[in-house]
């Protein structure tokens, strides 16, 4: 973990969501800094099985108390899995979201794209920067 809580083996984009890579396979959710700006997440509309993204294209939606707002693909592929527990639980995004809280697993297509994400330290540079 890093200091500000945003774990040091996630990537991230400038949208506030993260990537866990394994092997070929990359979970994604939504950043701590993205769950507090959307408050109380009331809905997730998971992407469906089999579907093809592309990199910062949209994957999901979530809805908040406050808005309704797009999740977006940090790396092109295919969803392999989705999170099912956020149909009934969707809060788990904001209790948990670098655990419980992931939204869907995609079958990575370009791993080359991985290079166009922030680490943890480039994401909280970011998040100094989008505060001022």
């Amino acid at each position: 973990m890093s200091a500000h809580g945003n774990p040091a083996n996630l990537k991230y984009t400038k949208e506030h969501e993260w990537i866990r890579v394994e092997g070929e396979f990359g979970f994604i959710g939504i950043s701590d800094f993205a769950q507090h700006a959307l408050t109380d997440i009331v809905f997730v509309e998971l992407p469906a099985l089999g579907k093809s993204v592309e990199q910062f294209k949209q994957l999901c939606l979530v809805e908040s108390v406050k808005s309704v707002s797009d999740i977006y693909a940090p790396v092109s592929g295919e969803v392999t899995e989705t999170n099912k527990e956020l149909e009934t639980a969707a809060h788990l995004v904001n209790s948990d979201p670098y655990g419980k809280g992931w939204m869907a697993k995609l079958q990575i297509r370009n791993p080359a794209e991985l290079s166009n994400l922030m680490s943890a330290a480039e994401y909280e540079a970011y998040l100094k920067i989008k505060s001022h």
